[in-house]
């Protein structure tokens, strides 16, 4: 049995990861994303709370393996996010799959109690999604799409 303290602190493990997820999550749902707020708390909390489950276990090494697993499920679940359209020329969900994957592992930070590692993460996570936002990085974009553009173009010649 689990001493009621130590459940009240991964209560609290677990409150921190789903309110990280959820921050991160905040930027794709306000931009139309299908995976938002409730996607990416979910996938932070669940892996907080698999990597909590494991550490409390009398196994040393079952927290280890689980946190390997929780890396091998959230790519098989990126898997099913990411889509080719070859008729078009695009790949479709590269971001969301990775950023997905990233948030899982701040949870598992959260676990094992790297709260600061987990809240930098979060924030760069949240960066790196809102920065098509930022004009400076418009700008350099398009500056290189135009170059890309020039040399498939070179190439058909």
């Amino acid at each position: 049995m689990i001493d009621i303290k130590i459940e009240l602190i991964f209560v609290a493990k677990l409150f921190v990861a789903f309110l990280l997820g959820a921050f991160v999550g905040l930027e794709r749902e306000r931009h139309g994303s299908p995976a938002g707020i409730r996607t990416y708390a979910a996938v932070s909390l669940g892996a907080a709370l698999f990597t909590l489950i494991g550490l409390h276990s009398n196994d040393t090494t079952s927290a280890a393996r689980i946190a390997a697993n929780i890396v091998t499920g959230i790519g098989f679940l990126g898997a099913g996010i990411i889509y080719k359209d070859n008729t078009k020329g695009f790949t479709h969900g590269l971001t969301t799959a990775s950023t997905i994957w990233a948030t899982a592992a701040i949870g598992v930070a959260v676990a094992y109690s790297m709260f600061i590692v987990a809240v930098a993460s979060a924030v760069a996570i949240y960066f790196l999604l809102s920065l098509h936002h930022f004009q400076w990085y418009v700008r350099i974009k398009m500056k290189w799409e135009i170059k890309n553009n020039h040399k498939h173009g070179d190439d058909n010649e």
